[in-house]
């Protein structure tokens, strides 16, 4: 096995201690924190090639794939003055290719098949990451190699214009959301000028705008060379394997120049700093912050724990006094972001509507300063090292991504120089007590803070820059596959095998046994969703399921969020139109008593009143919010304009509903709504995990088996309300000073979620579904107008919506319409898919079966997904074959077939006094909502 966990019960193996245990005595204690730490080995060896470059190999032998993480000791601290955000900008320069690898590397890594692919950069480092099958690592290896050693031929200033394009738009995506400007804010007053950590890395729009070709050279030259960098290499490999491959495409690469290190002092203000900021948002938010120590101080675990107990935990002090027993708030929150030189200690509070303000951060104050004098409680350390291992042991299910096993010994590796710091970092969460809480909280929290309050209202004007200069699409490179290393037979995947069961009252249980980690997932699915909604209760569904774990007739709220700390398990609730699931993430030894929390929270919601006109408040803030962030805005009017108002569907996709009526709902209400929905014989149960069916049917025959409906079931939903035609038209939202504009567009197809919508997806894939689309490649790598545009066939249970989703700078709103418009016209008419698109499909989706379903959480969507639409078990399995059948035709019927452009219906959220220009030139009808065209032209006249 690739990552050893030691045995819970020592006589003997723990499947087999389950099944000599009755079920009533899985109701155990907890298992130790200082066990589930212990279980915690990534074995791993690790060699140096002659030119600097640290190799770490981790051998997982779960599936044939493999995880390449490079990670360059290289980031925004490492910026000059009037150069920010030059590191992330460069980072999105290495995916435009490379001397030997032509063209967007996207077209490689989606030809070998790799998943769990990006690039992200931060303060004190950059890293480029995918998850390959291991036939196609010898490819993977060398398109790393080539970015490494061959990118300076491939830099031109078309690709650097285009990116500067691109990253703009993802600082302006950033920009335009609610209280997202108080970042740039924090940074300024937190560090001094001059202070590595005293910029975003986002960097500012002008100093992207200047950034020259020479830039970008030196920046690669003074900081990518292989010495400054760390390779690792977790899955289905081991040391022997790999060093031949390493030295062969790494080992000719010239060391580089040696990076000196960036002296990054922890600052301290003179005296506390208060400042008020304005934007739309939908309450008042009051932020404290320091900076505190970087995460291979001994402090920061302790500082990190303590945070956690204030603000963090389900059951926090913040959480239980401000929202749950006073209800000054609808929401906090409490982090630390871990950084080398100094990490961000952040504390948010999210003050009730009509609740003076003043009153809140004075109690906020003197939370803080009761944990700082006093400390935690023993039981409060135990629940947060118990929640910390827990996700820690979880998230080492992946080998790669974004917080895998790579992840671990290469952040170790770069930033404490062990590539076995996590260990340290564990055996110091499970060493933690009060006192040293207390000590260190003390020691970093009695220093100046700086206070940030951010109050509804209208912020300042957005500082733009002239857009960059628009590139054609003849100046896009073609991949050149020749130099390519050739992909060997890839496995197909092997998914585990799926065993059912019911239990005494009828429920179905499905089971899949993974061992990687000792977790186990178990979801109840119920055949309810936000479209069983009556007519005239929009949102009840979803304050239903917001109160299914704020308390039960034997537990209050505090109690269910102490248990699962304890338990170190994650309950969660979620639905969508059709369909809610309960679930619960346990660590295999506390299974039981996870399960009994599980289904205490099923069946025994108390929907308290004190806790319902709480959580119905906190329902009614999202709804001002999703009214005042284009997304949200997006998602609640675009529904009732392409199923109309009457239709189930024609709600809003946020599921939270009309205000007016969350505000009217009675806890009658929520007990009539539960019982008729949520019931024994409209319930299903999916468990994935290492267990063994044998050993868990006991356990949810004991907790579910004798479960009764009550009252009358809710009868079949009725989907059966008529459909509006579907006509072209514009709606613009209005926002003001927004400096993006978001494209959401729909069209109800004729197909049902439930039927074999295969060909269609594979064509999607080509439109607008994938990275390498046409809509995406256009908007984002030839015209550099978006950071990310996508098409998206959702799936409900009857008629399916295509949705467009587009953010783009606002000067490129109406062409951007065009582009899609042309885009969609082009590939449904005579330029269907080519013969380079249909190969990527397939070869592509092919080559990333093995690493799809690498963790639970993938094998339990899949199986759920599965049993929903009616298919085999071994779906998964024969996924190959289908796409191997797949050819242009069927593709490009299945869209032609499906949507017509010209009955879109858009929804544009933006400023519309300056996108109305470029919407005229259309041809298409426009309908404004706050903002009348009319009067503007008459004000532009008198003037």
């Amino acid at each position: 096995m690739s990552i050893r966990f030691k045995k819970f019960c020592a006589a003997m193996p723990l499947a087999a201690s389950l099944a000599l245990v009755a079920p009533m005595a899985m109701a155990q204690d907890a298992a130790p924190v200082a066990d589930l730490v212990a279980a915690v080995d990534i074995p791993h060896q690790k060699f140096t090639l002659d030119n600097g470059l640290t190799v770490i190999v981790h051998e997982d032998r779960k599936a044939p794939i493999v995880a390449v993480s490079v990670w360059y000791d290289v980031g925004s601290k490492h910026e000059p003055k009037g150069k920010t955000g030059y590191a992330h900008l460069f980072e999105h320069i290495m995916f435009n290719g490379s001397a030997a690898a032509p063209g967007d590397y996207f077209n490689y890594t989606s030809r070998i098949g790799a998943t769990d692919l990006n690039g992200t950069t931060w303060l004190d480092r950059t890293n480029y990451f995918q998850t390959v099958p291991k036939a196609a690592l010898e490819a993977a290896l060398f398109l790393e190699a080539d970015r490494m050693g061959n990118l300076l031929p491939a830099i031109d200033q078309d690709k650097l214009t285009n990116q500067i394009g691109v990253v703009q738009n993802e600082k302006r995506q950033g920009d335009n959301q609610p209280y997202g400007l108080v970042s740039y804010r924090q940074t300024e007053l937190l560090f001094p000028e001059g202070h590595p950590y005293a910029h975003d890395t986002i960097g500012s729009l002008e100093d992207l705008q200047a950034a020259s070709l020479d830039d970008m050279r030196n920046w690669f030259i003074d900081h990518y060379g292989p010495n400054n960098a760390i390779l690792v290499l977790a899955g289905d490999i081991n040391t022997a394997e790999a060093r031949p491959l390493v030295e062969k495409y790494f080992g000719s690469i010239a060391r580089g120049k040696d990076v000196a290190p960036v002296s990054a002092p922890i600052p301290t203000l003179d005296a506390p700093v208060k400042e008020v900021m304005y934007d739309k948002v939908p309450t008042t938010r009051i932020y404290r912050n320091w900076v505190v120590p970087g995460l291979t101080d001994p402090d920061y675990t302790a500082v990190r724990a303590g945070t956690s107990i204030l603000g963090g935990l389900s059951s926090s002090r913040l959480d239980n006094v401000l929202v749950r027993e006073e209800q000054l708030a609808v929401g906090v929150s409490s982090f630390v972001l871990p950084f080398v030189s100094g990490s961000l200690l952040q504390i948010s509070v999210d003050v009730k509507p009509g609740v003076d303000v003043d009153l809140v951060g004075k109690r906020l104050d003197e939370i803080l300063a009761d944990l700082l004098e006093n400390g935690p409680s023993a039981d409060e350390v135990s629940r947060v090292a118990t929640n910390e291992a827990a996700n820690r042991i979880s998230g080492l299910e992946q080998v790669g991504g974004f917080g895998g096993k790579a992840v671990a010994l290469a952040s170790g590796e770069l930033f404490a120089n062990d590539s076995n710091y996590y260990k340290t970092e564990l055996q110091r969460l499970a060493a933690l007590t009060p006192d040293t809480i207390r000590t260190a909280m003390n020691k970093w929290l009695s220093r100046p803070v700086v206070e940030i309050r951010v109050e509804p209202g209208e912020r300042e004007a957005y500082k733009e820059v002239a857009a960059a200069e628009e590139q054609s699409s003849d100046k896009q490179v073609d991949p050149d596959y020749s130099a390519l290393p050739e992909i060997g037979e890839v496995t197909n995947v092997d998914f585990p095998d799926v065993e059912t069961a019911t239990l005494s009252n009828g429920i179905k249980v499905y089971f899949a046994e993974t061992n990687a980690v000792p977790t186990v997932r178990v979801a109840v699915n119920f055949d309810i969703g936000s479209a069983a909604d009556p007519a005239d209760k929009s949102g009840l569904h979803g304050l239903v399921t917001a109160m299914l774990d704020e308390g039960t007739t034997t537990r209050t709220s505090i109690q269910i969020a102490e248990t699962e700390e304890r338990l170190g398990a994650n309950v969660s609730v979620g639905g969508g139109l059709d369909d809610s699931t309960v679930s619960v993430r346990a660590v295999t030894p506390n299974l039981g008593p996870a399960l009994d929390l599980l289904a205490d929270v099923i069946k025994n919601p108390a929907f308290d009143s004190g806790e319902l006109e709480r959580v119905r408040q906190q329902q009614l803030t999202r709804i001002a919010g999703e009214n005042r962030q284009p997304v949200g805005l997006a998602l609640r009017n675009l529904p009732p304009l392409i199923y109309g108002e009457e239709h189930p569907y024609g709600k809003p996709l946020t599921g939270t509903g009309d205000p007016a009526v969350v505000s009217s709902l009675t806890r009658d209400d929520l007990l009539n709504f539960h019982s008729a929905w949520m019931r024994p014989e409209k319930a299903e149960i999916f468990v994935v995990g290492d267990v063994k069916l044998d050993n868990v049917i006991p356990m949810l025959e004991q907790r579910f088996g004798a479960w009764a409906p009550e009252g009358e079931a809710a009868p079949d939903k009725n989907l059966d309300a008529k459909i509006p035609a579907q006509e072209g038209r514009i709606i613009v939202i209005n926002q003001p000073n927004s400096p993006q504009s978001l494209i959401f567009a729909g069209q109800v197809l004729n197909a049902k979620g439930t039927d074999d919508l295969f060909a269609l997806q594979a064509s999607n894939e080509a439109l607008g579904g994938d990275f390498l689309s046409r809509i995406n490649f256009d908007l984002r790598e030839t015209k550099g107008w978006s950071y990310g545009s996508r098409t998206i066939l959702q799936r409900p249970d009857d008629r399916v919506p295509f949705i467009v989703f587009a953010p783009v700078q606002t000067d490129k709103t109406g062409p951007s319409v065009a582009a899609i418009v042309d885009n969609v016209k082009d590939f449904i008419g005579d330029k269907g898919v080519t013969p380079e698109e249909l190969e990527r499909i397939i070869d592509g989706n092919i080559r990333q079966l093995p690493g799809s379903y690498e963790q639970s959480s993938a094998v339990l969507g899949q199986l759920r997904a599965d049993v929903r639409f009616g298919r085999d078990f071994d779906y998964a399995e024969k996924l190959a074959s289908r796409y191997r059948g797949l050819d242009a035709k069927q593709l490009d019927a299945a869209m032609r077939e499906a949507i017509n452009p010209d009955g879109f219906t858009w929804v544009i959220v933006g400023d519309a006094a300056k996108v109305a220009p470029q919407l005229e030139e259309l041809g298409i009808p426009v309908e404004y909502r706050g903002y009348t065209p009319e009067a503007k032209d008459s004000e532009s006249a008198s003037d």
